[in-house]
């Protein structure tokens, strides 16, 4: 083979040029070179075939044989009766009777297809049914006081029939045609109880507006080989605008015809271009080789098994719409597209194949997330991140088709997915949203019409914070961007009923969740340290754990959590829990997991607002539906539990133990095995009225009886302190060897200098 041929012209992006490459290797393999190969480097298309660039410019000039694109089930194409004055119903007729009359070899295939269809006994039926509902319409406009109910009825009826002739001439001309006749019928439609169209070609079977791609496709069969030439011969201008196509030489484009919504660059508008005219111009190689590049791709029905619904579309590498990781559409947007299965995701593969390797691929087609296909973009890619892809699939460009310039649908190229060539770590975070089908219930309960905005708000951002997680390459502020998000979703749930009624189950994510998020931040810790307080999550969310699971208690009397600041919520959780244990003395109010406490440095910076709360309540309403981890791996900084300006005031001090269980106290031999130590009320209320130099009097008092080893005498006088914060940091467990730094021996305390 000679040297490969890049095609500069065949670009992954705008949706066109992808097809048109397509088209080109199909061709080129079908009709000239079966064993040319091809491959995506960097941003264009490469072709290695026996054929040099000047041989492979002459065979679409002079040996390529268009595929018969025609609709007949569409009135603009020339069989059918189609809306009263309208171009494109006048031009069909017009274009059937030049391609009769043509004698050149290309267009064989479309005189033998005209002619079948020519001799098709269901159109005269057709005709007439459509004749007589216009006739209905013009009575019922002109006339609508005498319109009858019998009328109406006989309107309904024809309408009726017109549908099912259009879908039982469907079905027999996909029993009737020859096979090589059968390339756009089975790219248009699929075909078998229902019928169901291809979303690449138009919602209505080639149809796109006023447009009529195979109506088009034969106007620009005719610009680049105009019928009254001899065969062989071409327009002036095809060389050149061939050139273009394949090789993105530049030149002007003086064609005049119109593009479609797989060009959405070249469809015009107002303010489109430059000029007096609305109205813009393509390349009819470009109309051409993308037409026939999206033949590539078949539609087909599915239905599961022991179904007698309605079946489903399948297409290749094709979701529901969403807007899922796309940064320039919104979440509104997923309501301006076209019914169906509208984002497509077009592989990019970096190894050479053939054309039926290509083929093979689009005719599967296929990425399964689990057991089951993928509904939308984020399944898509789950699936592909965690199973990666064979054949050489380095990627994915997204297209969505979205409503813009008015009615049109554009292909909008969206993000571009890389393929891994391992397993995406990450990936299975996502998993464990899917226990009791929470991440369904949510997802769809976000996307009613009657949901709250700040759910619809929070849910996207959590979809498109999961959707990176699929990505090579996360780092931690993802994962916790994706925790963060989880705790806001559970928070806006918690305060709508009909959203905790649609979504009942509760997620529960793994420890992992902690461990792929823990960046050894003092608001990290804090959060964790938090979170490891024995049955914490009812005093954050309304829930109340029956039967071994966690569910939504709207009423429940210990949820305190409101939209106050870290510190005003921190106190309401503190009194909760102290009148909880009044009220059931067997329980520790401050019983945690010691090693995912705190190390002194972090209350350290906690007390002198040197960490961020917000990010520490954010943090804090994500954690608490993981389950937590028995211990962390060692900082990579190498900290303990205290650490260089560890110190913390004497208040927090001698207060501290009043807010640890006295069973480590005891443990740790800071306290003595028959002291009977509590912590009563009055503590927590003097730190909330802001009155802490009295608690750590109380507190200093209480400990030397119980045993603490506080020196007899009068406390030593501490610093002026924040009492509700103060309260705040005490709520937080510490590591067990910050507690033993923090209680000395006796004789070594000393008073706290101010």
């Amino acid at each position: 083979m000679n040297e490969p041929i890049p095609l500069a012209g065949c670009t992954p992006t705008p949706l066109a040029h992808y097809l048109k490459a397509l088209g080109v290797f199909r061709l080129l393999a079908e009709q000239k070179d079966p064993e040319a190969k091809a491959c995506w480097q960097g941003e264009q298309f490469v072709l290695h075939t026996r054929l040099t660039r000047e041989e492979l410019a002459r065979f679409f000039l002079e040996e390529y044989r268009p595929t018969p694109i025609l609709s007949p089930w569409n009135g603009r194409a020339g069989y059918l009766e189609g809306e009263e004055g309208e171009d494109s119903t006048r031009r069909g007729p017009e274009l059937l009777r030049q391609f009769r009359q043509s004698t050149t070899p290309r267009l064989e295939q479309y005189r033998s297809l005209i002619a079948v269809l020519d001799g098709f006994g269901l159109l005269k039926e057709m005709n007439q049914v459509r004749a007589r509902k216009k006739d209905l319409d013009k009575a019922k406009k002109a006339h609508p006081k005498a319109w009858t109910e019998e009328r109406q009825a006989e309107l309904a009826e024809a309408t009726r029939r017109d549908d099912a002739l259009k879908q039982q001439q469907l079905q027999i001309l996909r029993n009737e045609l020859p096979d090589d006749q059968l390339s756009w019928l089975d790219a248009v439609v699929a075909i078998g109880a229902d019928r169901a169209f291809a979303p690449l070609l138009g919602s209505s079977g080639g149809v796109e507006g006023s447009m009529d791609l195979g109506v088009n496709f034969m106007d620009n069969l005719l610009l680049l080989f105009p019928q009254e030439a001899e065969p062989g011969e071409r327009s002036g201008d095809s060389l050149v605008w061939l050139a273009q196509s394949l090789f993105g030489t530049t030149t002007r484009l003086t064609a005049a015809n119109g593009s479609c919504s797989l060009a959405p660059g070249r469809v015009g508008g107002h303010n489109a271009t430059s000029g007096f005219t609305r109205y813009l111009n393509i390349n009819p190689w470009d109309f051409v080789l993308m037409i026939e590049g999206a033949v590539a791709f078949k539609p087909s029905l599915t239905r599961k098994l022991e179904s007698v619904g309605q079946a489903r579309l399948s297409y290749p590498f094709t979701v529901e719409p969403a807007s899922i990781g796309a940064g320039a559409i919104s979440a509104s947007d997923d309501n301006n597209t076209r019914a169906g299965s509208s984002e497509v995701w077009m592989p990019l593969w970096s190894r050479w194949v053939t054309n039926s390797e290509v083929a093979s691929l689009l005719r599967e087609g296929s990425v399964r997330l689990g057991a089951k296909a993928p509904k939308d973009g984020l399944d898509m890619a789950r699936s592909i991140a965690k199973l990666g892809m064979d054949r050489g699939i380095a990627g994915f460009q997204r297209y969505l088709f979205l409503k813009r310039s008015g009615k049109n649908d554009l292909a909008i190229p969206l993000s571009r997915f890389e393929v891994s060539r391992s397993t995406a770590p990450h990936v299975d975070l996502i998993t464990d949203l899917e226990q009791g089908q929470f991440l369904d219930r949510l997802r769809t309960e976000a996307r009613d019409k009657d949901a709250p905005a700040s759910l619809k708000r929070t849910v996207a951002q959590l979809e498109n914070a999961l959707f990176a997680l699929t990505q090579p390459g996360v780092g931690k502020s993802l994962i916790q961007r994706a925790l963060i998000l989880l705790g806001e979703v559970m928070q806006t749930l918690a305060t709508s009923r009909k959203g905790r009624e649609k979504v009942f189950m509760l997620p529960r994510l793994s420890a992992a969740w902690v461990m792929e998020a823990n960046d050894d931040s003092a608001e990290f810790r804090l959060a964790l340290a938090l979170a490891g307080l024995v049955r914490m999550r009812p005093y954050l969310a309304p829930i109340e754990r029956e039967k071994g699971y966690w569910q939504w208690a709207a009423d429940s009397r210990l949820h305190v959590w409101g939209k106050g600041d870290l510190v005003r919520n921190l106190v309401r959780v503190v009194e909760r829990r102290v009148i909880e244990s009044q009220r059931n003395p067997e329980l520790q109010p401050f019983q945690s997991k010691a090693r995912l406490g705190a190390r002194l440095s972090d209350i350290h910076a906690f007390i002198h607002r040197r960490t961020d709360d917000g990010l520490i309540a954010s943090f804090l309403l994500g954690l608490i539906w993981a389950d937590l981890p028995d211990d962390l791996p060692p900082s990579p900084a190498g900290g303990g539990a205290g650490g260089e300006g560890a110190t913390v005031p004497l208040a927090y001090t001698v207060c501290k133990p009043f807010f640890a269980p006295a069973d480590l106290l005891k443990y740790l031999g800071r306290l003595p095995q028959d002291a009977r130590f509590n912590l009563s009320g009055e503590l927590p209320r003097l730190l909330a009225a802001n009155r802490a130099d009295k608690a750590a009097e109380i507190a200093w008092k209480r400990g030397r009886i119980a045993g603490l080893g506080w020196p007899p005498g009068e406390p030593p006088r501490s610093q002026v302190m924040d009492g509700p914060r103060l309260l705040a940091a005490l709520a937080v467990p510490i590591q067990s060897a910050a507690l033993v730094q923090l209680l000395p021996r006796a004789e070594d305390l000393q008073p706290e200098s101010v």
